[in-house]
């Protein structure tokens, strides 16, 4: 496995300051010790209007000489919206997104269903009135009809996909995804072998150790792509420690579960990447959100953190999940 920095960590959204370009995230994964860097599919990242062939190839070409691999481009999608000429405008964008992910050589775009969007703010981003927006819309329609918006756009997108020889992972992110049975169920309804499986820990709504590796077994060879996020902080011993933020508030400890969550990866042979992205609110001192220096110090800390857990991972027997987790007796 291999620990990826996800660029929205530095799309100039949540903490106060501008964007780096996507040359500078480059460089930071790199100083920060990360192996690969996954683009936001939007500005100023990754809008591919923004991004025509000859610039891919260019920024792979840079990514190269800093031994950097673009691993992956993520789509903020949503073919969920009653409206069916936004549901078209929606699948445009993924065309041209997968034309983009193709030329910049990285063999994986992540998708959603449903995605609330992000409004910015001279202060700070917020998900809340989006959140609030997308659910009045949504109301007089039932899930099933809902989710088979949703299937018709991504049978569509994934054939796209196939053709431009790349792999779409559908994470498990809500709206209309509750947990990765709901990725599993899609998937199936698909029925293409461009679209796969991007499971997250910190998106399951139950993370306890049996959990987690019955959702890895669940999964199995499909799992293409993962993320983790959250805050983390250095210990006075020297060790890291991980915490979740939900909502503006902690959630609690990270290193158990994603303990178990690495460990049940090596058992299903996952050696992917592991994404870090920092996109959630963040601290306000003196009244102020916090600036670019706390980003690149939770970078440098996640690369660490999960660096570590790997490598412990790879020297180590799972932790006690219940072995009919995996099919073996009880």
């Amino acid at each position: 496995m291999k620990v990826g920095l996800y660029s929205i960590t530095f799309l100039g959204v949540w903490y106060r300051g501008e964007a780096l370009t996507i040359e500078q995230v480059v460089d930071r994964a790199r100083d920060y010790g990360y192996a690969g860097v996954e683009i936001d599919g939007k500005r100023p990242h990754g809008n591919p209007l923004d991004w025509p062939t000859p610039r891919c190839r260019e920024l792979r070409s840079i990514a190269d000489g800093e031994g950097i691999e673009l691993f992956a481009v993520a789509a903020n999608n949503d073919f969920s919206y009653p409206v069916p000429e936004v549901r078209e405008a929606q699948i445009c964008l993924m065309r041209d997104l997968i034309r983009m992910t193709a030329d910049l050589g990285a063999p994986t775009l992540r998708v959603f269903l449903a995605w609330w969007g992000v409004t910015r703010h001279p202060q700070v981003a917020s998900y809340d009135i989006a959140k609030r927006l997308w659910t009045v819309v949504h109301e007089p329609f039932p899930p099933e009809e809902i989710w088979s918006w949703c299937r018709e756009a991504l049978i569509e997108c994934a054939r796209y996909a196939e053709d431009a020889g790349v792999t779409l992972a559908l994470q498990n992110h809500r709206p209309v995804i509750n947990d990765h049975q709901d990725v599993l169920r899609m998937v199936r309804e698909v029925d293409s072998p461009s679209l796969k499986v991007c499971l997250d820990a910190p998106l399951m709504p139950d993370r306890s150790t049996d959990a987690i590796y019955q959702a890895a077994q669940d999964v199995g060879p499909l799992q293409v792509l993962s993320h983790f996020g959250g805050e983390f902080e250095r210990l006075p011993d020297g060790a890291i420690r991980g915490f979740d933020v939900f909502d503006g508030k902690v959630r609690g400890d990270t290193n158990q579960y994603y303990r178990d969550f690495v460990h049940a990866m090596r058992v299903i042979g996952y050696d992917g990447y592991l994404s870090y992205e920092l996109c959630h609110n963040l601290p306000v001192v003196d009244g102020q959100t916090v600036d670019i220096a706390y980003a690149h110090q939770q970078a440098q800390l996640a690369a660490e953190f999960m660096r570590n857990l790997i490598a412990s991972a790879d020297h180590s027997e799972p932790p006690s999940a219940s072995p009919a987790t995996f099919g073996g007796p009880a």
